[in-house]
Protein backbone atom coordinates (compact mmCIF):
# COMPACT_ATOMS: atom_id res chain seq x y z
CA UNK A 1 0.00 0.00 0.00
CA UNK A 2 1.31 3.17 -1.21
CA UNK A 3 1.28 6.17 1.56
CA UNK A 4 2.53 9.84 0.62
CA UNK A 5 5.34 9.77 2.80
CA UNK A 6 7.33 7.20 0.64
CA UNK A 7 7.74 10.00 -1.74
CA UNK A 8 8.79 12.70 -0.05
CA UNK A 9 10.02 14.84 -3.44
CA UNK A 10 5.75 14.49 -4.19
CA UNK A 11 5.32 16.50 -1.11
CA UNK A 12 8.15 19.26 -1.80
CA UNK A 13 6.88 22.36 -2.07
CA UNK A 14 10.42 24.26 -2.79
CA UNK A 15 9.91 24.65 -6.69
CA UNK A 16 6.19 25.58 -6.70
CA UNK A 17 6.68 28.70 -3.94
CA UNK A 18 8.01 30.73 -6.84
CA UNK A 19 5.08 30.18 -8.93
CA UNK A 20 2.63 32.90 -9.20
CA UNK A 21 0.33 32.08 -12.27
CA UNK A 22 -1.16 29.00 -10.48
CA UNK A 23 -4.50 29.25 -11.35
CA UNK A 24 -6.47 26.63 -10.35
CA UNK A 25 -10.26 25.49 -10.96
CA UNK A 26 -11.62 22.75 -9.25
CA UNK A 27 -14.55 20.67 -10.46
CA UNK A 28 -16.63 18.49 -6.93
CA UNK A 29 -19.37 16.39 -6.78
CA UNK A 30 -22.37 16.78 -4.57
CA UNK A 31 -22.19 13.01 -3.47
CA UNK A 32 -20.11 12.89 -0.45
CA UNK A 33 -20.00 16.38 0.80
CA UNK A 34 -18.23 16.00 3.97
CA UNK A 35 -15.42 13.98 2.06
CA UNK A 36 -15.05 16.64 -0.66
CA UNK A 37 -15.54 20.12 1.40
CA UNK A 38 -12.08 18.55 2.84
CA UNK A 39 -10.44 18.08 -0.30
CA UNK A 40 -11.14 21.21 -1.67
CA UNK A 41 -10.14 22.97 2.03
CA UNK A 42 -6.60 21.00 1.64
CA UNK A 43 -6.08 22.44 -2.15
CA UNK A 44 -6.93 26.00 -0.67
CA UNK A 45 -4.56 25.70 2.03
CA UNK A 46 -1.66 24.60 -0.52
CA UNK A 47 -3.01 27.07 -3.08
CA UNK A 48 -2.52 29.99 0.12
CA UNK A 49 0.60 28.67 1.17
CA UNK A 50 2.37 28.74 -2.27
CA UNK A 51 0.90 32.47 -2.98
CA UNK A 52 -1.35 30.86 -6.11
CA UNK A 53 -5.09 30.69 -6.37
CA UNK A 54 -8.15 28.94 -6.96
CA UNK A 55 -9.51 30.54 -10.01
CA UNK A 56 -13.13 28.22 -10.33
CA UNK A 57 -15.24 25.88 -8.47
CA UNK A 58 -17.85 23.88 -10.54
CA UNK A 59 -20.13 21.53 -8.54
CA UNK A 60 -21.67 18.96 -10.08
CA UNK A 61 -23.81 16.13 -9.26
CA UNK A 62 -22.13 13.16 -9.08
CA UNK A 63 -18.39 12.09 -10.29
CA UNK A 64 -20.01 10.71 -13.90
CA UNK A 65 -20.28 14.29 -14.90
CA UNK A 66 -17.19 15.28 -14.00
CA UNK A 67 -15.31 14.96 -17.61
CA UNK A 68 -17.90 17.26 -18.95
CA UNK A 69 -17.79 19.68 -16.22
CA UNK A 70 -13.82 20.15 -16.61
CA UNK A 71 -14.15 20.15 -20.28
CA UNK A 72 -17.33 23.44 -20.00
CA UNK A 73 -15.23 25.23 -17.26
CA UNK A 74 -11.84 25.18 -19.66
CA UNK A 75 -14.32 26.08 -22.80
CA UNK A 76 -15.63 29.11 -20.64
CA UNK A 77 -12.36 29.93 -19.57
CA UNK A 78 -10.03 30.00 -22.52
CA UNK A 79 -9.73 33.68 -23.50
CA UNK A 80 -10.45 34.77 -19.55
CA UNK A 81 -6.81 35.64 -18.19
CA UNK A 82 -8.21 35.04 -14.83
CA UNK A 83 -9.26 31.39 -16.12
CA UNK A 84 -7.32 28.13 -14.25
CA UNK A 85 -4.31 26.86 -16.02
CA UNK A 86 -4.82 23.57 -14.63
CA UNK A 87 -7.76 21.60 -12.98
CA UNK A 88 -8.47 19.47 -10.26
CA UNK A 89 -11.22 17.01 -10.31
CA UNK A 90 -12.64 15.86 -7.11
CA UNK A 91 -14.99 13.39 -6.12
CA UNK A 92 -15.53 10.41 -4.13
CA UNK A 93 -16.74 7.02 -4.64
CA UNK A 94 -17.78 4.70 -2.28
CA UNK A 95 -18.33 0.79 -3.13
CA UNK A 96 -21.93 -0.21 -2.64
CA UNK A 97 -23.31 -3.62 -3.48
CA UNK A 98 -24.05 -3.84 -6.91
CA UNK A 99 -21.24 -3.00 -9.76
CA UNK A 100 -22.11 0.44 -10.54
CA UNK A 101 -19.03 1.51 -8.62
CA UNK A 102 -16.83 0.42 -11.33
CA UNK A 103 -18.93 1.53 -14.18
CA UNK A 104 -18.42 5.01 -12.44
CA UNK A 105 -14.85 4.22 -11.55
CA UNK A 106 -13.68 3.04 -14.99
CA UNK A 107 -16.12 6.24 -17.16
CA UNK A 108 -14.32 9.33 -14.55
CA UNK A 109 -10.84 7.80 -15.17
CA UNK A 110 -11.19 7.45 -18.95
CA UNK A 111 -13.10 10.78 -19.00
CA UNK A 112 -10.18 12.42 -16.88
CA UNK A 113 -7.43 10.49 -18.96
CA UNK A 114 -8.96 11.35 -22.37
CA UNK A 115 -9.33 15.44 -21.41
CA UNK A 116 -5.84 15.28 -20.20
CA UNK A 117 -5.05 14.11 -23.91
CA UNK A 118 -6.77 16.74 -25.25
CA UNK A 119 -6.95 19.73 -23.27
CA UNK A 120 -4.14 22.16 -23.04
CA UNK A 121 -4.42 22.38 -19.65
CA UNK A 122 -4.16 19.68 -17.36
CA UNK A 123 -6.53 17.59 -15.15
CA UNK A 124 -5.61 16.35 -11.95
CA UNK A 125 -7.36 12.78 -10.85
CA UNK A 126 -8.54 13.68 -7.26
CA UNK A 127 -11.14 11.44 -7.15
CA UNK A 128 -11.26 8.78 -4.41
CA UNK A 129 -11.87 5.30 -5.09
CA UNK A 130 -12.97 3.52 -1.63
CA UNK A 131 -14.66 0.44 0.11
CA UNK A 132 -15.76 2.39 2.73
CA UNK A 133 -16.19 5.64 4.28
CA UNK A 134 -12.91 5.45 6.43
CA UNK A 135 -10.73 4.89 4.05
CA UNK A 136 -11.52 8.67 2.98
CA UNK A 137 -10.60 9.57 6.24
CA UNK A 138 -7.49 8.03 5.93
CA UNK A 139 -7.11 9.52 2.57
CA UNK A 140 -7.68 13.05 4.48
CA UNK A 141 -4.90 13.71 7.08
CA UNK A 142 -4.62 10.00 8.17
CA UNK A 143 -1.95 7.59 7.47
CA UNK A 144 -2.32 7.89 3.27
CA UNK A 145 -1.63 12.03 3.73
CA UNK A 146 -4.14 14.24 2.52
CA UNK A 147 -5.32 14.03 -1.53
CA UNK A 148 -6.67 17.30 -1.45
CA UNK A 149 -3.52 18.67 -0.65
CA UNK A 150 -1.41 16.81 -3.15
CA UNK A 151 -3.69 17.40 -5.87
CA UNK A 152 -3.22 21.33 -5.82
CA UNK A 153 0.31 20.39 -5.41
CA UNK A 154 0.10 18.41 -8.47
CA UNK A 155 -1.72 20.93 -10.04
CA UNK A 156 1.21 23.48 -9.49
CA UNK A 157 4.38 21.31 -10.50
CA UNK A 158 2.34 20.85 -13.74
CA UNK A 159 1.99 24.53 -14.28
CA UNK A 160 5.40 24.80 -13.44
CA UNK A 161 6.49 22.12 -15.75
CA UNK A 162 4.14 23.75 -18.81
CA UNK A 163 6.28 27.06 -17.96
CA UNK A 164 9.35 25.57 -18.19
CA UNK A 165 8.80 24.24 -21.60
CA UNK A 166 7.44 27.32 -23.16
Amino acid sequence: MALSSDSNTLLDLSEIMHLRNGKVGIVYTEWNDAIINEQIAGAKRIAEQTGNTVSNLVKVPGCFEIPYACKALYEQTVNDADGPNAIIAFGAVIRGGTPHFDYVCKAVTEGILQLNLTLPVPVIFGVLTLDNDAQAWERLGGVHGHKGEEAMIAALKMIAMQNNLQ
